[in-house]
């Protein structure tokens, strides 16, 4: 379907009864896709209405299919939030819960500021700062999310002194990569996680090799993490 042929309202209708999102959920997805689609500052290469509707939309919103997950009245945090994904379709499905989008680039922080006020959104708190230094949300969350943001042990050295004991990290990732996920369950040892089995997901009709990737969090994250920015990438646990 093209672009001036896509019913958008119905298309954000049909997101909407598949989560069973609130009544205002679909006005304010509405709202953000025209954001993306009109603000040239906008931090994602995905704009047309219909692949922000698939691989922005529906992409954030498959998560809560993890019924393992305890999303609702949730203290969630999105680390390198970037355009808003997933954090800001979070936010409009999960009124109750609270969503911290972190993310240490001023520009991508102006425009999801732009993106909380469209939405009308009041449970969305923008912190401009690296996932090592926010020393606010040690041990403060209930669920950490990381959509394309690094490799497994990265995310999960950046995500455990955040989660409280029995919180969640989900990671988005694409098509399977063993070496990767033995490497985050080394990494996970290390850091009080312990690992689930990848979960296959189909966001949508076209989807291919889409998996979420949990880690509970199991016992204390010793204090010496999170280690010093960039320390991370460049030595990852696990390898």
């Amino acid at each position: 379907m093209k672009s001036d042929e896509l019913d958008i309202p119905a298309a954000l209708a049909a997101l909407a009864r598949r989560w069973s999102l609130p009544e205002a959920a679909a006005g304010s997805l509405e709202r953000l896709v025209s954001l993306i689609g009109s603000d040239g500052s906008a931090p994602t290469t995905v704009q047309e209405p219909e692949r922000v509707l698939d691989d922005h939309l529906a992409d954030s919103l498959v998560a809560l299919e993890l019924r393992d997950v305890d999303w609702h009245e949730a203290e969630i945090a999105d680390l390198g939030a970037g355009a808003g994904f997933p954090g800001l379709p979070l936010a409009i499905a999960l009124p109750g819960s609270r969503l911290s989008l972190v993310e240490s680039n001023a520009r991508k922080c102006e425009f999801l500021a732009r993106a909380v006020a469209e939405c009308e959104l009041d449970n969305v708190e923008i912190v401009r700062e690296r996932a090592e230094l926010w020393r606010a949300g040690l041990d403060r969350c209930d669920v950490v999310v990381a959509r394309a943001l690094a490799p497994l042990p990265v995310v999960a050295e950046y995500a455990a002194p955040l989660l409280r004991a029995g919180g969640s990290l989900v990671a988005w990732r694409g098509r399977r990569d063993d070496a990767d996920e033995v490497a985050g369950a080394r990494a996970a040892f290390q850091l009080g996680l312990e690992t689930r089995e990848p979960v296959m997901v189909k966001p949508y009709p076209a989807a291919e090799r889409r998996h979420l990737h949990v880690m509970v969090k199991v016992g204390k994250t010793p204090a010496k993490f999170p280690r010093r920015p960039g320390v991370a990438r460049k030595h990852p646990l696990g390898r």
